[in-house]
């Protein structure tokens, strides 16, 4: 229990809000998908960012022009530049800090994740594909749906170009969003309190929320039942908006808060930043999975894996393995395999 509670203290949730004094705001932020549902309301929330973000490319393979006018009226001193088509996509990559794709198409009701993968694979192949050739430094941010097998895919590309350095990682932030978004509201809390670790990967049973490292007085019975809403809190959504979308607003702002974070850490800021956030795993770790939403050590250029074993109770472990691990041990082949066929 304590290495969990050591992380909460060591990464308040508002941490991103705190300003850098002293350094250079310097970060280009690349979005690769930047005009559509989640693209619009990521970027608004970047370009008004006051931590790290200098400037803020736009890219899409349509209507990025008027995306990025709009934006540009708002007065920020970060700047916004348009890039429209494959044929501007270098211009978009060239020089950034930081790259985030939420390009692809939403989930529709009846959809799952397996059914957005072969056309948003093409589409994630082909962004990382030119990232690991124009910005290999670059911190790659993964929103793309379905994430446990999209990171597996572009990683694969890094490593094939030789470039591969901890700078890819799965962006599972709305996980930890709505586990105390959900959590306070059944505990009768405050959201503000809460920052509760969620492990696993980033889609149905590979998501788990971790509540055994928070004080509250829930019952088995509750606990059992907010891991099952937080699991299928997407699907929540794509239901109430009744075939108009995905869960877009609540993605934007939870994956708005990871890059503020990378950010500021790129920012030169003395501070590093901890999330938890779906990545490749070193050989030997704690879950014997390749690839994994763990807490992690944000830091300029990607992350670095924290030093201490994750803390679960007995429910908490045996769904990591009768639930996540088999899982998501399809999702990570289904993007390797892909990766071997991608001809770029």
């Amino acid at each position: 229990m304590a290495a969990l509670t050591n992380f909460a203290r060591s990464a308040p949730r508002f941490a991103w809000r705190q300003l850098s004094t002293s350094a250079a705001r310097n970060t280009k932020v690349a979005v690769l998908g930047a005009a559509g549902g989640i693209g619009q309301p990521l970027s608004l929330l970047l370009k008004t960012s006051t931590v790290g973000i200098k400037h803020l490319a736009l890219y899409d393979v349509a209507h990025t022009p008027g995306v990025a006018a709009d934006l540009s009226h708002i007065d920020t001193s970060c700047k916004v530049t348009s890039h429209l088509g494959e044929a501007e996509l270098t211009s978009a990559l060239e020089g950034a800090g930081i790259v985030v794709v939420p390009a692809g198409v939403p989930r529709k009701p009846g959809m799952t994740r397996d059914d957005l993968f072969n056309t948003n694979a093409t589409i994630v192949a082909k962004l990382a594909s030119a990232a690991s050739t124009v910005c290999p430094s670059a911190v790659l941010c993964i929103i793309t749906n379905p994430v446990n097998s999209m990171v597996p895919l572009a990683v694969d590309i890094y490593e094939t170009n030789n470039v591969y350095k901890n700078q890819v990682l799965g962006v599972t932030t709305l996980d930890v969003v709505r586990s105390n978004t959900f959590v306070a509201e059944a505990a009768d809390r405050s959201p503000y309190e809460l920052d509760i670790p969620v492990i696993g990967g980033h889609s149905g049973v590979t998501i788990l929320p971790l509540l055994s490292g928070i004080e509250h007085n829930l019952s088995q019975e509750k606990v059992q039942a907010l891991t099952t809403r937080i699991q299928n809190a997407g699907t929540e959504v794509v239901e109430a908006k009744a075939g108009a979308g995905s869960a877009t607003l609540s993605m934007a702002f939870a994956g708005a808060r990871f890059v503020k974070q990378l950010a500021r850490v790129m920012d030169s800021a003395p501070t590093k930043q901890t999330a938890c956030a779906y990545v490749r795993q070193p050989n030997t770790n704690q879950f014997g999975m390749p690839y994994f939403a763990i807490p992690i050590s944000l830091r300029a250029g990607g992350f670095d894996y924290l030093p201490t074993d994750i803390t679960m109770n007995k429910y908490e472990a045996q769904l990591i393995e009768t639930e996540v691990k088999p899982q998501l041990i399809q999702d990570i082949e289904k993007g390797v395999m892909f990766a071997g066929q991608f001809s770029g």
